[in-house]
């Protein structure tokens, strides 16, 4: 590991005199979200006053900068949706978009599209969903709330997805890079919760609550046309995702590993699953090209069983499941204390066989734990995640499952998500990552760089600056591929501390 010998340049997302607010709504001075986009420049702020807009349009070329993010949004305590259409909206090769506060019902098509339309070399980049419901699709068939394609860089956080159609998914990626999903609901979807496949690769799935999706909660994987993959040379359905601190209610079967490799599952708690809790499937068939799969984990993960399931692992042809990896599960069948356990194609280690877990009210929708489960401190040591569903620092050891039950105390847990909240996304990284922080006031920032020895590789110094909601951009460059730990510090205080992965 080398020290990095450059000065790594901190864009504060600032407005210039030129970023203005364009004002949508009845009696404003744009009547549609269309009119408004063709007007906007990096900088502005779409704001949309209250009312219900007509879906159905398309949006092409709608593109900030790295340091002037275009935001669109509803005004503070109004209800914004958009209603019908095809698609609510077709966003055609966005850039450096952040879309905040709408609601989406009632689509034809898909409620919401993000593309790179059709040129695979030009992806759609760093657009961010925040606080957002998709809900209702008035279709049945394979019809998406949220279907992207050919996006890399991007968040999803802190929205809902309701009632899906029959045969569609509440998010749909094809071929999508470097994807943050956290801290969002899905109830009620037809086949699925999440898709991920094309090509699709390091998307982080963390902190959600899934609810009655369908066939498969998470498809990591599918089935993809060779026309329709990002890159058109990828040699996966999906690659290096990571699903961390979820709860699963229900569906069919919780997790499909479906042309996967190199997927991490990892303290999630999946509760009655009506069918299986795994599927390890190969729908993409091509040994000259594409892998089998295989190479996944699932790990300290609490899974709470029913009679109703009598195959934990559906293994179907063309898979290498003799290269999973499982180990520090607790597995518990309520309705049978005989029960002999998983039927899985490797020998787990360190297994807690039917032992009830002690939820505390999984009828109310709250998976904790209390500190005498036998869950609690019985999870194998891991990198990451490092925080639970609830957003409270896992123990070290951590306990099996969606939530510690004892959290970390102190200023680290406080200063890095409760009281000073941060986010660094995506990660893994690329060449470059993002940090939000939401303070609203001013503070000189320190932020230092670790190996996983406890070496720093790099700090970086900066005088007072107005720290509000949009993003930080950090080009990255001559880092060694691997894992580090990013400390924040405000102020010569602590702030805030992240695992990221460099690839």
């Amino acid at each position: 590991m080398k020290n990095i010998c450059y000065t790594l340049l901190l864009l504060l997302f600032a407005q210039t005199a030129q970023a203005i607010t364009r004002h949508i709504g009845s009696g404003q001075t744009y009547a549609t979200l269309d009119a408004a986009a063709a007007d906007a420049q990096p900088g502005d702020t779409l704001l949309m006053h209250a009312g219900i807009y007509p879906g159905g349009l398309a949006i092409t070329n709608l593109k900030g900068t790295a340091n002037q993010w275009i935001t669109i949004k509803n005004k503070t305590g109004e209800t914004v949706i958009l209603e019908g259409g095809n698609n609510a909206i077709q966003l055609i090769e966005p850039a450096y978009l952040h879309i905040l506060g709408l609601i989406f019902q009632h689509q034809l098509g898909n409620g919401v599209n993000t593309d790179d339309g059709g040129t695979y070399d030009t992806p759609a980049h760093h657009v961010i969903f925040e606080k957002c419901t998709f809900r209702d699709m008035s279709a049945s068939g394979n019809n998406d709330l949220l279907k992207l394609s050919g996006l890399d860089y991007f968040e999803i956080r802190d929205c809902q997805f309701l009632n899906g159609a029959a045969g569609g998914s509440g998010i749909d990626m094809v071929g999508c890079h470097f994807g943050k999903i956290e801290g969002n609901r899905f109830e009620n979807m037809g086949s699925n919760a999440i898709q991920c496949k094309g090509g699709s690769e390091n998307v982080r799935i963390e902190g959600n609550f899934f609810k009655n999706c369908g066939q498969r909660t998470l498809n990591i994987g599918g089935s993809t046309g060779l026309a329709f993959f990002r890159p058109d040379t990828a040699h996966f359905e999906a690659a290096r995702v990571q699903v961390y601190s979820n709860v699963f209610v229900g569906s069919v079967a919780s997790i499909a590993f479906v042309g996967a490799v190199e997927v991490d599952v990892a303290n999630n708690t999946i509760y009655q699953p009506e069918k299986w809790v795994i599927r390890i499937l190969q729908e993409t068939v091509d040994p000259n090209r594409f892998l089998e799969c295989g190479n996944n984990s699932f790990r300290n993960n609490i899974i709470f069983l029913g009679n109703n399931v009598s195959v934990v692992a559906n293994i179907g042809p063309n898979t290498q499941p003799s290269t999973f990896q499982f180990s520090n599960n607790l597995w518990y069948n309520q309705d049978n204390t005989n029960w002999v356990g998983p039927d899985l194609p490797v020998m787990e280690t360190n297994q807690l066989l039917n032992v009830n877990p002690l939820l505390t009210l999984p009828e109310n929708d709250d998976f904790s734990i209390p500190p005498n489960s036998p869950a609690t401190g019985a999870g194998l040591e891991l990198n990451e995640p490092k925080f639970d569903f609830l957003k409270n620092l896992f123990a070290n050891p951590p306990s099996i499952g969606a939530v510690e039950a004892n959290p970390v105390s102190g200023v680290q847990q406080q200063n890095a998500f409760k009281t000073k909240p941060f986010s660094v996304f995506p990660n893994p990284v690329g060449d470059h990552f993002w940090i939000q922080l939401d303070t609203g006031f001013s503070s000189e920032v320190l932020l230092e760089l670790f190996d996983l020895s406890g070496r720093r590789v790099v700090g970086y110094g900066f005088e007072k600056q107005i720290l509000g909601s949009q993003p930080w951009y950090f080009p990255l460059e001559g880092i060694v591929r691997g894992a580090y730990f990013l400390k924040i510090s405000l102020d010569g205080q602590f702030w805030g501390s992240q695992m990221i992965l460099v690839n």
